[in-house]
């Protein structure tokens, strides 16, 4: 019995010491990969501005040129939205806006939406989420060209009932398999596009006065 009860012990250390070492080699390998990811993260996100709005159109640094505009109760981000704007001879031409679409088929799908100062979508393109592969993940452009569908539209030349997949009566292509990854993101671009009329004149000013990062206390006008 003794000798029963010592192997149990052993075995029970042995599984302590063992939880206890991968608990650890787990934590440092995440502290030591954060800093990577995030840097990672932020390339892709760069990387995606200069897709949305190339180089030709602006002569500006558009990565620092950064401003905040009216929160919303319309976007699902809280507080001020941030915008990357794109100038031209010191003239605002355009501006990119990070929104969330929350109800992708696994979870939040994160994307940038690029907007003229008419409304109009520059380009769009999705800098994370974790959509199933071969399926939702065709929104990635490296998976396909999904998301150039978004180019030139508009509240005026689409009207809102048509922002929506053609299985639900909308303009947009689905995807073979997986509907809720598409429509998740054309309802997030046109939530932004909605935004941006509701608060045109407001974003106009504010991108006429700012040449950089600042922060504005505006709150949205209906």
């Amino acid at each position: 019995m003794s000798a029963l009860i010592t192997s149990i012990r052993r075995n029970a250390i042995g599984l302590g010491l063992f939880a206890v070492i991968t608990g650890g080699t787990i934590a440092v390998t995440q502290a030591l990969t954060k800093d990577r990811i995030q840097e990672q993260a932020a390339r892709a996100e760069a990387s995606a501005l200069f897709e949305i709005i190339p180089q030709s159109m602006h002569d500006n640094d558009l990565l620092k040129d950064v401003v905040t505009l009216p929160a919303s109760q319309r976007l699902p981000s809280s507080g001020p939205v941030k915008a990357w704007v794109a100038r031209k001879n010191g003239q605002p031409v355009g501006m990119i806006l990070p929104t969330v679409a929350p109800d992708g088929y696994s979870g939040n799908i994160r994307l940038l939406v690029g907007l003229d100062l008419q409304g109009t979508v520059l380009g769009v393109r999705v800098t994370q989420h974790k959509e199933t592969p071969g399926l939702g993940d065709r929104v990635e452009t490296r998976k396909s060209n999904w998301v150039e569908g978004f180019e030139n539209r508009s509240l005026s030349n689409t009207p809102p009932k048509q922002w929506n997949v053609k299985k639900n009566g909308g303009v947009f292509d689905q995807f073979t398999g997986a509907t809720i990854t598409p429509r998740a993101i054309v309802k997030a671009v046109k939530t932004t596009l909605i935004y941006f009329r509701h608060n045109r004149e407001a974003i106009r000013q504010r991108l006429l006065q700012s040449s950089g990062p600042e922060t504005s206390n505006s709150t949205e006008r209906s």
